[in-house]
């Protein structure tokens, strides 16, 4: 069973995501509301999935950049109700591997993260150097 954490400022985003993935076979281990709570959650439980929401992402504090530093095995999941163009390459250049939309539905989550999984699998068996799937 895959591990999990999610990052998130919003309580109700946190508790509905952690129903979807576990509800889709996924151990969620930890929940984190800041950046810096995410890099000490991860550091402990060493997951292979994160959650972050775009906040996160975003507030400066370069928590996906660390997240890949420390854990380069982990796949990083940026959480978002708006994607634009610029957004998804900018977060795609900060490491980030794949995009999960709010209002969250069950099935595109777990197709997400699933086909996620499975690319970078592929990619690391065909001995490419792990990267945004």
């Amino acid at each position: 069973m895959l591990k999990a954490v999610i990052v998130d400022s919003n309580a109700i985003s946190r508790g509905l995501l952690n129903t979807v993935l576990m509800d889709g076979g996924y151990e969620v281990v930890a929940q984190a509301h800041t950046g810096h709570s995410a890099l000490v959650q991860a550091a402990k439980y060493r997951p292979q999935i994160m959650c972050i929401a775009r906040e996160q992402v975003e507030d400066g504090s370069n928590v996906v950049e660390q997240l890949r530093a420390n854990l380069p095995k982990t796949l990083v999941f940026m959480v978002s109700g708006t994607l634009d163009a610029p957004t998804i390459e900018a977060a795609l250049a900060r490491g980030v591997h794949g995009f999960i939309v709010k209002p969250f539905k069950a099935d595109a989550v777990l197709k997400t993260i699933r086909n996620t999984v499975i690319a970078v699998v592929r990619k690391q068996q065909a001995g490419g150097p792990p990267s945004a799937a």
